[in-house]
């Protein structure tokens, strides 16, 4: 894919994407469906979750090659459209 540079990225870079929901059975794998629209491959260690201090909320952080502004914003809008998403980062 060709580079672009839009705002403070030059494309493709490391991208991480962030998504927390409440810690129900396989919100982690939810999020990683979702992401996994919008790009090649993901390796395993580029996926990290992290619960909350309580468990009652679970962190997913996809690190993702990002190749384009407009791809981001399409997995950010699906992320914060589906209603188990309770904020996308």
């Amino acid at each position: 894919m060709s580079e672009e540079r839009l705002g403070l990225f030059e494309f493709p870079c490391q991208f991480p994407i962030k998504a927390m929901g409440k810690a129900e059975i396989e919100f982690d794998l939810l999020v990683i469906d979702i992401i996994a629209q919008y790009v090649d491959a993901l390796s395993a260690d580029a996926v990290k979750t992290r619960p909350s201090k309580n468990g009652k909320y679970l962190s997913v952080t996809v690190t993702i090659e990002a190749n384009s502004q407009q791809q981001l914003d399409d997995i950010y809008q699906q992320l914060s459209d589906h209603p188990r998403v309770l904020m996308a980062l």
